[in-house]
């Protein structure tokens, strides 16, 4: 079992910045990879980033390549999502995740487990 809690959502404005956190915790956490998902209304969640614990495989979904970074806090068990230039688009519950192995698979339905979600709010 992985438990998971985000924190660090709000408002800001068109060209700002945010940083999320999920606190990670489990016996097994280190097994896991590691993602960011978000959800916009009326629309499907969609994958932001996953990576591994031990780093070196990391993938970014296309809309947030080059804003976006993924970092992890081995000592505490904290992911940490920087996000930058952000765009009304990017409004949005964002959701921290894990599943056993590999970080490759992108789709959410792939994902296990899933921290309570954090809202982002962009204004233009």
């Amino acid at each position: 079992q992985v438990q998971l809690v985000e924190s660090g959502g709000g408002l800001v404005q068109a060209g700002g910045s945010l940083r999320l956190s999920c606190a990670a915790s489990g016996r097994t956490v280190r097994r896991h990879a590691m993602g960011w998902f978000r959800q916009a209304p009326g629309k499907e969640r969609e994958f932001v980033v996953t990576t591994k614990w031990s780093g070196g495989e990391v993938y970014y979904s296309d809309s947030v390549k080059g804003r976006f970074t993924i970092s992890r806090d081995n000592v505490k068990n904290t992911v940490v999502l920087q996000m930058n230039s952000l765009k009304p688009e990017d409004t949005a519950v964002y959701y921290c995740a894990a599943r056993e192995g590999s970080p490759a698979y992108l789709t959410w339905g792939s994902w296990s487990y899933w921290g309570q979600g954090t809202q982002v709010t962009v204004s233009s």
